[in-house]
């Protein structure tokens, strides 16, 4: 029987693996992995993302391999090369058949549509599966027959349309015979412009992936809902990397949740329902970048925000960018994503609107600058939030919530422990004054002033806004 090849990208892992688990229904399975270095750092990737995945790639191999599964690789230069790279490899091995899951976001969609309409053309069979949503975009339609821009109503929507078979888990394959093509080995990452955080942080692959939610569910889950937002507790998931990545289903995470929660998504403990609608807010953004192309295409969601008259403040951006505004939170924050590639999302809202909002800087830089130097980087989430918090896209925040980084620092971080922690030159500042410390606190200290007055910036905003045209 010929063998079925399944194209790896963001789905790296074995078990509940929709396009995998299809293949290997029909017999000998190969896998393949297209690296495609120029475009993804085309498309804002850095160097903690792409070492994360290749890392996840290996893990991937390894686990394979316990399936007598080789995994191939293959580098390409651009997506337009994966049409023809994917025929010559199923002509090479003679393979009949090729399965992978969607992706969503516009030059990815592209991409796939182009390689089935080349395989096709060429009489061989290319499957593409819905794997990473529990609903494909244009299944959850409004009552007009629209694509959902506001998420609440969403929600509901999924919430009611949500059966058993949609979150159902697939097992991973069975071991199969032993085939004559042996695996490539993952080659390391070329010498990139900055360099990857300590994999320690973010050991990748499907075991630690569960390992992770195991620990959350059991230890953190039922208080996700109350501690979610204080960045110095450790009380989120930490799962992002490993689903935006496909280290770890939606399902596994949904089942899991429902196990602990009287088998319920939509009601029950506070903080298993919280998550879940983290879990769902990932899934609409996928919806957005479908069913909106123009947000994939560096535009705003919101076509009137488009008129804003963003500075040009290079120095402010700098700050921003090296966590020395002046504004402790932000500060901490920045730093914390810098050096660890990830950051507590109450955070990025409160970075995001400080750029987009105090220093009025274009939303489109900071987006960028998260996506290089995030771990768990993908369109739809970074882009989604930043224009959250820009006022630009769905659910935008009104333009006229402007958080005060101070009060923020003191309601979410009380005592101080997260600015202590990544600001140290604050460390011996008592806990109350580390939130806004005056300049006679700072004789001696490396800190600076900060770089904008809040309410200044924030009327320079709300006029900024006030003077659109009308939506």
């Amino acid at each position: 029987m010929s063998p079925t090849l399944v194209w790896f990208r963001s789905d790296l892992r074995i078990h509940d693996n929709t396009a995998l688990a299809a293949a290997a229904r029909r017999g000998p399975v190969i896998g393949v992995f297209l690296r495609c270095l120029p475009q993804w750092q085309a498309h804002g990737h850095g160097a903690n993302k792409l070492d994360f995945t290749r890392r996840g790639v290996a893990a991937l191999s390894e686990s394979l391999a316990g399936l007598n599964i080789p995994l191939l690789h293959r580098d390409i230069e651009a997506f337009d090369e994966a049409p023809a790279t994917l025929l010559a490899l199923a002509r090479e091995l003679g393979a009949e058949a090729i399965h992978f899951n969607r992706e969503y976001p516009l030059d990815e969609a592209r991409r796939d549509a182009a390689v089935i309409e080349t395989l096709e053309d060429a009489g061989l069979a290319a499957h593409g599966h819905r794997d990473a949503v529990a609903f494909a975009p244009g299944e959850l339609l409004t009552g007009k027959g629209d694509v959902y821009g506001v998420f609440t109503p969403f929600a509901k929507a999924w919430h009611k349309a949500i059966t058993a078979d949609r979150l159902a888990l697939q097992d991973a394959p069975e071991p199969q015979a032993r085939l004559s093509v042996d695996a490539d080995p993952i080659p390391e990452l070329p010498e990139l412009e900055d360099t990857p955080v300590d994999g320690r942080l973010w050991p990748a692959g499907e075991g630690p992936a569960a390992d992770r939610l195991e620990r959350f569910l059991r230890f953190r889950g039922r208080h996700y809902d109350d501690q979610r937002d204080f960045p110095a507790i450790r009380g989120t998931s930490e799962l992002s990397p490993y689903l935006a990545l496909g280290m770890i289903s939606h399902r596994q995470c949904m089942q899991a949740v429902m196990a602990e929660n009287d088998g319920a998504l939509a009601d029950g403990d506070a903080g298993f329902t919280a998550w879940v609608g983290e879990l769902i807010w990932r899934e609409f953004y996928q919806h957005i970048a479908a069913g909106f192309p123009r947000v994939c295409r560096h535009r705003a969601f919101q076509r009137h925000t488009e008129a804003l008259p963003w500075r040009d403040d290079e120095a402010g951006f700098r700050a921003w960018c090296e966590g020395r505004t002046g504004y402790p939170i932000v500060d901490a924050a920045m730093r914390q994503l810098v050096a660890t590639g990830w950051m507590h999302n109450r955070l990025r809202m409160v970075t995001a609107m400080f750029l987009s909002k105090h220093l009025l800087i274009d939303w489109r830089r900071g987006e960028a600058f998260f996506l290089r130097h995030l771990v768990d980087g993908e369109f739809g989430a970074n882009n989604g939030g930043w224009q959250w918090a820009a006022s630009t896209g769905t659910d935008a925040a009104p333009y006229f919530r402007i958080f005060n980084p101070t009060t923020q620092s003191q309601r979410f971080d009380p005592e101080g422990r997260f600015l202590a922690e990544w600001l140290p030159e604050l460390a011996e500042l008592s806990p109350k004054a580390r939130h806004a410390p005056g300049n006679d606190l700072l004789s001696g200290v490396d800190y600076p002033a900060p770089i904008v007055d809040h309410k200044a910036a924030r009327a320079r905003a709300l006029d900024a806004f006030k003077n659109l045209p009308a939506a």
